[in-house]
């Protein structure tokens, strides 16, 4: 209907006469009903756009948020991996910060059995 107005629209009529017949204003006029069915089509053409633009968009989010995911998952745990092998003394000491907890356990561990009195468990037996 549009392109028909569009198409069908006395410009040089407009121009040329000045006088408005009845009968060209009745061509060019609508009715509630029709202007009611170009609104609804409008409507319906711009709520699909705007329903495909938001999925478009929802697709482009979700695909740039698991990639993120992904990036900081993988230097969390490598991270993580870093100060467990810092820390069990596998990997040397970064910039002079010693966070090695095995050398500790086991100065620990050998103090605590140096200071038991083995010779008297066995003597007397263990109860």
């Amino acid at each position: 209907m549009i392109k028909t107005l569009i198409t069908e629209f006395p410009l040089s009529e407009v121009l040329v006469e000045r006088t408005v017949t009845e009968e060209k204003i009745r061509k060019y006029t609508y009715s509630k009903e029709e202007v009611d069915a170009l609104i609804a089509d409008a409507v319906k053409e711009a709520v699909a756009e705007a329903t495909r633009i938001d999925e478009e968009s929802m697709a482009k989010h979700n695909r740039d948020a698991t990639v993120i995911s992904m990036i900081l998952g993988f230097t969390t745990l490598a991270l993580f991996v870093d100060g467990l092998l810092r820390m069990l003394g596998i990997i040397p000491p970064f910039m002079d910060l010693d966070v090695n907890i095995l050398d500790k356990i086991e100065t620990d561990i050998v103090d605590k059995i140096k200071q038991v009195p083995v010779q008297k468990l066995f003597q007397h037996g263990f109860r």
